[in-house]
């Protein structure tokens, strides 16, 4: 029999559809061959994309030539474009503004056909600190409220370049999604006064079903009301609200704890298509006690229908605590 679980944080409901449970092998999709001779982000095609913003070079270097290992560009077809005013106005009962914000990639690996999991725990965080440095700094202009880092990887994600990178957005909104956990965050320690995500933590570290792997700073585990078979969330052990706050240890840690997860999803699930995203407290938000920032991963491997579309319910055919256990074991 399906069960429905409650996000805790959101309010969210899951539909955890056992009867519809699936082995792991069943969601492999086969891999395609991978062309790099035309992928404007390879090494030596520095000129295929616009000017970059900040990078990790070999000394001695040049900008916007060979010698990088992560590199950061505005994107070509941006969502947002950093010229220019919000100008917001109403058009009888609607609202609107121009689409002002910034858009840019994160070029993870100067080679074409090395995934971020197959870097090293060092080149990782040489990753993720470029992802902070970049945020730090967008949060700076005061036309900016949300930044947004997510990743695209495999066709089923979404990602049009195969080329490993990340996309970081700046919003002059605060997306739906972080509000509403953010103010399920609020509400929970209004009455507890207690975040909520740490005591997420202390109960799955507690219980140890859920728990995907942890090390000195990091905890991964598939939450209790998984919208996705497989998902993962990665939290900080320690309460911190912004991602930006990691500093070098914590980011090596983070790392760590990253390519772990990617290469157990990886050794399950054949390489399967996934996003990842980094949820971390909005640029003029107060809650530092009540938010903790976190990174999530959602391998695609499910599609949404009629029923998820007219609900807002998620339908989710593997439990977490399956998932978490196969993951464990994973090699």
């Amino acid at each position: 029999m399906s069960e429905l679980r409650k996000d805790p944080i959101t309010g969210r409901w899951v539909i955890i559809a056992t009867e519809r449970g699936k082995r792991p092998s069943d969601f492999r999709v086969p891999q395609e061959e991978s062309d790099a001779s035309e992928c404007p982000f390879c090494q030596g095609h520095e000129d295929k994309t616009p000017p970059e913003i900040i990078a990790q070079r070999e000394a001695g270097s040049e900008p916007n030539q060979p010698g990088w290992q992560v590199r950061g560009v505005p994107s070509s077809n941006p969502l947002f474009v950093i010229e220019g005013d919000l100008n917001r106005t109403g058009v009888g009962l609607y609202d609107m503004m121009e689409g002002i914000g910034a858009h840019e990639l994160i070029i993870e690996s100067p080679n074409h056909v090395r995934e971020i999991s197959e870097l090293s725990v060092d080149e990782i965080a040489s990753v993720f600190e470029i992802y902070r440095r970049r945020m730090e700094s967008l949060r700076q202009d005061q036309r900016f409220k949300y930044m947004l880092l997510f990743k695209n990887h495999g066709e089923q994600s979404g990602g049009v370049i195969e080329h490993s990178h990340a996309n970081l957005i700046a919003l002059p909104i605060v997306p739906k999604t972080v509000k509403k956990e953010l103010e399920g965050a609020v509400a929970y320690y209004g009455y507890k006064s207690r975040c909520v995500f740490c005591d997420i933590i202390h109960h799955e570290l507690t219980l140890n079903e859920r728990v995907v792997v942890e090390n000195d700073f990091y905890i991964a585990l598939t939450p209790f009301a998984s919208r996705f078979p497989f998902e993962v969330c990665i939290l900080p052990k320690e309460h911190v609200s912004r991602f930006i706050y990691t500093d070098g240890k914590h980011v090596k840690s983070l790392a760590f704890i990253i390519k772990d997860v990617l290469r157990r999803l990886n050794a399950s699930l054949d390489n399967p298509a996934y996003n990842y995203l980094i949820h971390t407290l909005p640029v003029n938000s107060v809650a530092q006690e009540e938010f903790h920032w976190h990174l999530e991963i959602f391998p695609r491997l499910t599609q949404m229908a009629g029923f998820e579309w007219g609900t807002g319910f998620f339908i989710n055919p593997t439990t977490p605590e399956a998932a978490a256990d196969f993951l464990r074991q994973a090699e």
